[in-house]
């Protein structure tokens, strides 16, 4: 099992990264909006009004000028290199400035991820 954790930069490209880790095998994924330091150091990401807990719609919809951390857990090597390989598709190389940082890193458990419906 692998934990993905990718820090979006271009908040426009949220859509197109969860449709693409969803058809890369993505049973879920968390987004949270977050601020970097250097945002923070330059006062530009920090507002009063933003919501404690904000819901999916205000996240999206959001002009803030924060990055939206996006998190997973999937259970194959083969899962976590289409994540991958769909990421870079869609922004390009993460090495290049402004585009985001993800890492990934091995699982030796996790509980709550194989739940049913009620």
């Amino acid at each position: 099992m692998y934990f993905i954790l990718f820090v979006l930069h271009d908040t426009d490209r949220l859509e197109e990264i969860l449709d693409g880790w969803e058809q890369a095998g993505a049973g879920g994924v968390t987004v949270l909006p977050s601020i970097g330091f250097a945002k923070i150091k330059e006062k530009k990401a920090l507002r009063e009004d933003f919501p404690l807990i904000p819901n999916l719609e205000s996240i999206i919809e959001s002009t803030q000028d924060t990055n939206r951390t996006l998190f997973t857990i999937v259970v194959s090597q083969e899962i976590k290199d289409e994540i991958i390989a769909a990421t870079i598709r869609i922004i390009g190389d993460l090495n290049n400035p402004n585009t985001g940082i993800m890492a990934v890193i091995p699982v030796s458990q996790a509980f709550g991820l194989n739940r049913t419906p009620h």
